[in-house]
């Protein structure tokens, strides 16, 4: 299994965050700075209890992995709160889907100009040793900050074609855990999804992989959730991606 992968992989459909590069954890930060904050002024006014935001179990749960919009839809429904959806001229902050959608992602771009970008290592080892199988190489991202984001981890070369959340939204493509993102992916590297290998370390993402019916996912776990990751569908479960390229590595 060359790469760790079958031999019938052609391709690979590598998530972002917490894949290729450091910035889940940035997510993770940005979400509970925005849901804190609206989540304390409504108990505020409303005199409920102010229950904040968990970054490891609600971020896994709602946000991981989801378009922005989902994710704030998704997480506001698990505390029984509804808000309209609001427009794209929401000021970020306003109290409708939208306008607290803008404030994590006004929150996200703040702390990566403040902190930059760091890719795995590991990461980094896998892809270019894929390029030099000869296997397609392609990212698939909710963000639409991925293609700002690989610029600035310094890797934007090694990838073929990019599916980030500014082509989902241009062709309608639903978020993960749906498989449209990495079927677009896959077509955009001439692949049927059974050629296709899907790198994800997001409980969405990896049922994303299951459900387009591609022929390697490999879960990735960076917050000690290798068994929900198995539970969702994953092949095989890694550490890191060099863990595949090691001796010993891990059978699916």
């Amino acid at each position: 299994m060359a790469l760790g992968l079958p031999g019938a992989i052609r391709g690979c459909l590598f998530d972002l965050d917490g894949v290729l590069t450091r910035t889940a954890e940035v997510h993770a930060a940005a979400w509970k700075e925005m849901f804190d904050g609206y989540l304390r002024e409504r108990a505020r006014r409303t005199g409920q209890p102010f229950v904040p935001f968990d970054p490891v179990r609600d971020y896994d749960a709602y946000v991981d992995g989801r378009p922005r919009e989902d994710g704030t839809r998704s997480f506001l429904a698990s505390r029984g709160i509804e808000l309209p959806e609001g427009g794209p001229g929401d000021p970020p902050g306003a109290e409708t889907i939208r306008g607290l959608s803008a404030r994590k992602n006004e929150i996200v771009l703040r702390r990566i100009r403040e902190d930059g970008v760091a890719a795995y290592p590991g990461s980094v080892r896998y892809v270019r040793a894929a390029a030099r199988a000869g296997l397609r190489r392609a990212v698939v991202s909710s963000s639409a900050n991925c293609r700002a984001v690989l610029a600035a981890a310094g890797i934007e070369d090694l990838f073929e074609a990019r599916i980030d959340g500014a082509v989902a939204e241009r062709d309608k493509l639903r978020g993960k855990p749906a498989p449209d993102t990495f079927l677009a992916g896959a077509r955009a590297l001439g692949l049927e999804p059974p050629a296709a290998a899907v790198f994800e370390d997001a409980l969405a993402g990896v049922a994303a992989g299951r459900a387009g019916g591609f022929g390697f996912v490999v879960g990735v776990d960076r917050a000690g959730q290798a068994e929900a990751l198995a539970a969702h569908g994953a092949d095989v479960v890694v550490k890191d991606l060099a863990d595949l390229l090691a001796e010993g590595r891990p059978e699916p």
